[in-house]
């Protein structure tokens, strides 16, 4: 009777040992998935990043479109691209407009931010910089290879120094 009550005793739970291979196998699982997880996250920023210099590269399309157009008051001397990104969201008159009052034209809802920008928190822990600063902006008369602001707003480009999964630096996306 004494050896089957030593025997049950023994089968009732986990020994130390066992214990110890569980978490050490969790520990390796666990230390395989972090960098699946941070190439995941990485890819996310990326498509974040593709998608806001899309809008907002078709929104100054849209608007050179519209000043070749004739619908924006556009000087003799100006390109026809927006001075400032804020033009896209703020809208501008539309010269066409048989109203009275005249319509504004709107190419964005909001400015999307860069997702690669590393923000600059202040003092409550909030990123305080806006969404317009957080992009670079060549003008129409800088070259491509040095961008450069100027008088218009041709293209933009990411601040980020970092390199793409795909090898080619943020800025030259």
């Amino acid at each position: 009777m004494a050896r089957l009550f030593a025997v049950a005793k023994r089968t009732q739970g986990f020994t130390l040992i066992e214990l110890m291979i569980v978490v050490a196998i969790m520990a390796i699982l666990a230390t395989a998935a972090m960098p699946l997880r941070e190439l995941m996250v990485q890819r996310e920023k990326e498509q974040e990043l593709r998608v806001a210099l899309r809008q907002i590269r078709s929104a100054i399309d849209a608007y050179k479109q519209a000043a070749d157009e004739g619908r924006i008051a556009v000087k003799a001397d100006e390109s026809g691209y927006p001075p400032r990104l804020e033009e896209l969201v703020m809208g501008v008159p539309d010269v066409k407009s048989k109203d009275k009052e005249k319509k504004n034209i709107y190419f964005l809802r909001r400015l999307p931010r860069n997702p690669m920008f590393v923000e600059q928190l202040d003092v409550a822990g909030i990123d305080a910089t806006p969404a317009v600063d957080t992009w670079g902006k060549r003008s129409y008369e800088s070259p491509p290879d040095s961008p450069k602001e100027g008088d218009d707003v041709y293209d933009v480009y990411s601040l980020s120094e970092a390199i793409g999964s795909n090898g080619i630096p943020y800025r030259e996306w």
